[in-house]
This record gives structure tokens, C-alpha cells and sequence, in this order.
């Protein structure tokens, strides 16, 4: 018999489910002292970092909260964020976390659509949370955190988180999750229409993309990392787990202000950080007398579009080190990453930024990547020129979009995921985009559909034709920009415009850019979208 042909079967001794909830426990075995989170007076060391969690899934388990169930949370990035990374999974829960951007529509519908049975909230957020509640269809178990370091807000919960935890026991039996490809998290995209989309998260990706980070960055157990990267992104492209594994320290940050974080960094002897290229662009053009001086290198991974020379070039000279990452929601943050080749540092700056740009090559913790011509699904041409669509296939791919089986299908067509990112394969094999899928606006890390401010925009009483595009901004990377056409007698001012599409929908989706006139089309009447990207270029 063949060892092909043996029946060796799978046992509680040669195959055990991975979650990123095990990274938790052993850190709490191997290192109970060491601090694993700091957030401003507040310190927790490792065991009491699992204690906390424990108590967490057991007032949720308390209250008949079990698997299979979502609880959300609308949270900064503190210390519950972490615990509901761990407590909620632990039980076998899911976690949707909310970004805290979006508007009180939104929320509610995400809420109603992931079936949400808890939603731990932060005081901060109470104005659009509150009405959010009045909008959703569910009865859900409220709990409010109150965070020291909040400007506090209005309670709307039954109880604070504190209280909620305090009497649950601190230890939870291992148990969780059956199967590996049980869901962990759900998180919400804009994609290409105005409903987001609910990616599902399972144990083993997220599993598997926090060790391919952990890799990645080089996160030991003497790294000290700073969340200036939402958590509710991604799950923090996964970091809130990553983190952990490297048993390293968690700094806190609620808000990411360039004096903050450059005292932090100082004080709290940080070695690695997140964020999008916005964040590197504040810290860059910061005034000097915020910027506290450090001594250690800063490991700094961004990802969207590339930060310009000059900020690499500034950040460089402030003791950052920069790499570029590249991902989805649906690829659990990071997919791919720019590696360094050894020629790299003695190019010109402009030469070294324009290769460090690339996304690169995929994670060692997920099968592939690829520039396939869609059509066919063949490989384009390593030659730096010919263009494709980004591709990527592995563990680390989300489930699909839920109770979304179109879109699921369509995503997953030909056995790849398809980004919508047009792309070009370089003779080493670097992958380089060279233009984001047409519906999509990169702006400060976040998805913004120009479908849905299309669709406020022609709610507007003078606005007969409207298409929107991205335009190429200094602080955010990309904003929204609005091509419109009014009716005939109709007069408005471009301030008009964009105070209409603020009050109905999230302020940062909003377009920063108004430009009146006729828009261009194709002789069956479709606007043209890339006439209108070359004239957002040139404003």
C-alpha cells in the first residue's frame, strides 16, 4: 500500500484548528508579565490581556451570545478593540467591526444585514450611533465603553463595558473554533455599489495572514507597535493578531495627531507602525516642534497608493523606514509586499521610490498572485508594459460577501479573486498597478464607490447628469471629484454641491471638487470616465 492509499486519519493529535486566538493564549503562557498593551496611564500585561478577553466572552457567552452570533463593535483603537479580537472568536462569535467614518444609513444597514445581536460601542461615537439605533430593525444588547481617554459622549447602552466584564470569570475552556473555516469576522466594503458588501473572515486566514505579516515586518517579542492604523480596518490588516503572536506590545492611539504620535513613539520606544499613505504624508510635512526626536529606526508599513519621494525622503530622514504593502478587504489587509532587492539602496531616491511603489511580490502565507488577462485568465507577459488584472488565490482570501452569492461568484470567477486593479508584471516578477478599477476612490486608505455619491449627487433638485472620478490629492492621496451637469435655467455653486452631498451621506465620502459643464459621451450616450480622470489631473 502506497502511502497515497493508507487511511491515516486526522486526530485530536495531528490536526487541531488554527484560530489567531491561540496566539493570545500562548503569550500569556510564555511571556504573563510582558506588557501587551499600553494606552496612555493604562498598562495590561499578557495574562491579564487574556484574563480580560476571557471575561469578555464569558459576559457575552452570559448573555447567549454563541457561535455563529455577531456581535459589532464601534470602537477607537484602545484597548477593548483588542480584547473583542480575541473574547469574540474565542466563543466561536463573530466580529464585525464598524469603521467609525461612516454615517448613521450606513451603520444601520450593516447592523440589520449582519445580523448583529450585540454592539459594544464607544461614548465618542454616540451622535451617529444613536441615530443608527433608530434606524436599524434589531433588538440589540448595547454595552458602552467608556474610555479614559475619550471626550466622552452620551451613554446609550444598558451597561458600561467595565461593568459588563467584571463579574464574568477570567479563564474560557478551549474549545473554539470547531473548524478552522468557521467564520471569525465580518468587515464591510464600499466595492462598487453604494450597499457595502460583508466580507467574511474565517480562523485560518486569519490565522495565517497574522504570521505572514509577523514575518513580513519582523515582529519579535522586543517590538513595540503603535496603532496609528484603524483597527476596524481589516481587523487591522490582521496586526491586532500579528502583534500578539510576536508576543511584542500594543500602544494604543485614538487619534493620529503628528505630536502624538512622534511622543509615543519617543516615550514608548516604538519600533513598528501602519497606516496609509496619509499618515506618512502628516508626519512628514509636520512642524519640526512636534516632532520629537528618537533614536531607534522606525519600521513604517503603508499600503494604497505610493507615498512620493519627498515623503520617503522625509520620513527617511526622521528614522522611518518605509515598505509598501498591497491588499483588500477581501485578502484580510496584506496580500503582497514590496521586498527590498539588494541593488535598492544605491539608486537615486527617485529611481529607489519608483521600485519601492511596486506591490511587489505575494505574502510567503498566501499561495499567489498574479496579472492575468481576464478574458482568457492567462498570465500577461512579464515585460513591465503589458496590463491585466491584479489576481490573488490562497488561504488568506475571505469566504465571500455575505448573502451576496452574485458577487461572491463573480469575485472568485476562474478560481482566482479578482482585485479590479489594473496591473503590470515586471521582468523580476514585481507587480506594479498602474490604475485602480473604475468605480473605486482611494482616499485616506478608505474605498469610496463614486456610484453611491453619483447616486446623492442626482438627488440634488438642479443636478441633472452627475459622474465622479478620482482626482490626484496631496494629503489623501485621492478625493472624490464630481463632474456635473445642471438643469437647464438651473444655477449652483460648487459649495452648494458638496454641502448636499454631506448632509446625506459620510462627510469623507463627500466630493472635495465640483466642475460644471456637459459631460463627454460615447455616441450610445456612456459618459466617458477617462476623458473625465484627464481632466480631474489637470484641475
Amino acid at each position: 500500500m502506497s502511502i497515497f492509499e493508507a487511511q491515516l486519519a486526522k486526530d485530536r493529535a495531528n490536526y487541531e484548528p488554527l484560530t489567531p486566538v491561540s496566539f493570545l493564549r500562548r503569550a500569556a503562557q510564555v511571556a504573563p508579565s510582558h506588557t501587551a498593551i499600553i494606552h496612555g496611564q493604562r498598562r495590561y500585561s499578557y495574562a491579564q490581556f487574556l484574563a480580560r478577553s476571557s471575561q469578555l466572552a464569558n459576559a457575552l457567552a452570559g448573555r447567549g451570545i454563541g457561535p455563529g452570533d455577531c456581535v459589532a463593535i464601534m470602537g477607537a483603537n484602545t484597548p477593548e478593540m483588542l480584547e473583542a479580537h480575541n473574547g469574540v472568536p474565542m466563543l466561536g462569535a463573530v466580529l464585525n467591526s464598524l469603521n467609525i467614518r461612516l454615517d448613521a444609513n450606513t451603520i444601520a444597514f450593516i447592523l440589520d444585514h449582519g445580523e448583529a445581536k450585540v454592539l459594544l460601542t464607544d461614548r465618542a461615537f454616540s451622535d451617529v450611533i444613536k441615530e443608527a439605533l433608530t434606524l436599524t430593525q434589531r433588538e440589540l444588547l448595547v454595552i458602552d465603553i467608556d474610555d479614559s481617554e475619550s471626550q466622552g459622549g452620551e451613554s446609550l447602552g444598558e451597561m458600561d463595558y467595565e461593568t459588563f466584564i467584571s463579574g464574568a470569570d477570567d479563564t474560557f475552556p478551549l474549545g473554539q473554533p470547531k473548524d478552522e473555516w468557521q467564520a471569525l469576522s465580518l468587515l464591510y466594503t464600499s466595492g462598487t455599489t453604494g450597499n457595502p458588501k460583508g466580507c467574511v473572515y474565517h480562523h485560518r486566514g486569519a490565522y495565517l495572514n497574522a504570521l505572514g505579516n509577523m514575518t513580513t515586518m519582523e515582529l519579535n517579542r522586543d517590538s513595540v507597535y503603535l496603532w496609528t492604523l484603524p483597527m476596524f480596518h481589516c481587523d487591522g490588516w490582521t496586526f491586532t493578531w500579528a502583534v500578539t503572536a510576536a508576543m511584542g506590545t500594543h500602544v494604543c492611539l485614538r487619534a493620529v495627531e503628528p505630536e502624538a504620535v512622534f511622543a509615543s513613539i519617543a516615550s514608548n520606544g516604538v519600533t513598528h507602525m501602519c497606516g496609509a499613505p496619509i499618515v506618512m504624508n502628516m508626519l512628514a510635512n509636520a512642524p519640526q516642534e512636534m516632532k520629537t526626536p528618537f533614536s531607534q529606526t522606525v519600521e513604517i508599513a503603508t499600503g494604497g497608493a505610493a507615498p512620493p519621494s519627498a515623503v520617503i525622503e522625509a520620513m527617511e530622514a526622521d528614522g522611518f523606514h518605509v515598505t509598501h504593502l498591497y491588499g483588500l478587504t477581501e485578502t484580510y489587509g496584506p496580500a503582497t509586499v514590496c521586498i527590498p532587492q539588494e541593488d535598492w539602496p544605491a539608486l537615486a531616491l527617485q529611481e529607489r521610490s519608483s521600485r519601492m511603489a511596486r506591490q511587489g511580490v505575494h505574502y510567503g502565507t498566501l499561495e499567489n498572485a498574479s496579472v492575468k488577462n481576464p478574458e482568457t485568465m492567462e498570465d500577461v507577459p512579464w515585460d513591465g508594459e503589458t496590463f491585466g488584472e491584479v489576481m490573488i488565490r490562497g488561504n488568506t482570501v475571505m469566504k465571500g460577501y455575505l448573502k451576496n452569492e452574485d458577487a461572491t461568484q463573480a469575485a472568485f470567477a476562474g478560481g482566482w479573486f479578482h482585485s479590479g486593479d489594473i496591473a503590470v508584471r515586471h521582468p523580476d516578477g514585481y507587480i506594479e498597478i498602474k490604475d485602480r478599477s473604475k468605480d473605486i476612490i482611494i482616499s485616506g486608505g478608505e474605498n469610496i464607490s463614486s456610484l453611491e455619491i453619483e447616486e446623492t449627487l442626482y438627488r440634488h433638485p438642479k443636478v441633472l447628469e452627475a459622474a465622479v472620478v478620482a482626482r490626484p490629492d496631496k494629503t489623501w492621496g485621492e478625493s472624490p471629484c464630481a463632474f456635473v451637469t445642471l438643469h437647464e435655467g438651473e444655477d449652483a455653486q460648487p459649495q452648494e454641491i458638496i454641502d448636499f452631498c454631506r448632509e446625506n451621506m459620510a462627510h469623507y465620502k463627500a466630493p472635495r471638487t465640483i466642475v460644471f459643464g456637459e459631460l463627454p459621451k460615447t455616441s450610445t450616450g456612456k459618459i466617458q470616465k477617462f476623458v473625465l480622470r484627464e481632466k480631474a489631473e489637470n484641475l
